[in-house]
């Protein structure tokens, strides 16, 4: 499975990317929002600057949602830089702008994905990637990782490339869960990914050794 980052912030990149473990990156424009990303030129180097840190699929998310619009937005975020993965909202005009992207060589991410159908509309598509939003069902009362094993199971019964990219990951739980569900493809905050790393007897164990190591000295 691998592992995204899902964040504009280049110094959290930088450190899931020392890591040795970061295969990718997803924005949005509430990320660069948030980090104070502002401007057509601004954001363009911002993306360069990530595609500079990561060696991986960077998806960079269109703004518009008219079909004409869409592409044209997204032909000049895949210029910037050959990672580049053009998000696209799950709406009619969204799934044409992935089959034109699909025909001529551009790679997309579908985002705000909730349902098994409309997985399954994204991979028609040709989509490289589907994004079902794990957290944000869950707040809906709906067990958000029992749709991607829907998803994963579907893609695999009927033979889809696209690629399950869970998103909206709210803790190391749900990365763990969707990794035994098949997902292909986690992207989460740095704080859920560096929650993988702990657990109180790694540090009571770690802390023993340590005490015993001195006693040899």
């Amino acid at each position: 499975m691998k592992f995204f980052i899902d964040t504009a912030n280049l110094d959290q990149i930088k450190e899931a990317n020392e890591l040795g473990i970061l295969d990718g990156v997803t924005t949005n424009p509430s990320l660069m929002a948030k980090e104070g990303i502002k401007g057509h030129d601004a954001i363009v180097k911002h993306y360069k600057d990530i595609c500079e840190m990561v060696d991986g699929d960077i998806s960079a998310e269109v703004v518009s949602t008219e079909f004409k619009d869409i592409v044209e937005e997204g032909k000049k975020l895949a210029a910037i830089h050959p990672n580049i993965v053009v998000k696209v909202p799950m709406i009619k005009d969204g799934v044409k702008a992935i089959k034109w992207f699909t025909d001529n060589g551009i790679k997309t991410n579908c985002t705000l994905v909730f349902n098994a159908g409309q997985a399954i509309l994204c991979a028609k598509a040709g989509a490289k990637y589907v994004s079902p939003f794990v957290g944000r069902i869950d707040d809906t009362g709906w067990d958000g990782v029992q749709l991607v094993e829907q998803i994963v199971h579907i893609y695999g019964v009927q033979g889809f490339k696209t690629q399950v990219l869970a998103a909206s990951m709210r803790s190391p739980n749900h990365i763990i869960r969707c990794a035994e569900v098949g997902a292909h493809v986690v992207t989460s905050p740095l704080e859920s990914i560096l929650g993988l790393l702990k657990h109180p007897l790694t540090d009571v164990g770690l802390a023993k050794f340590l005490d015993d190591a001195k006693k040899l000295q």
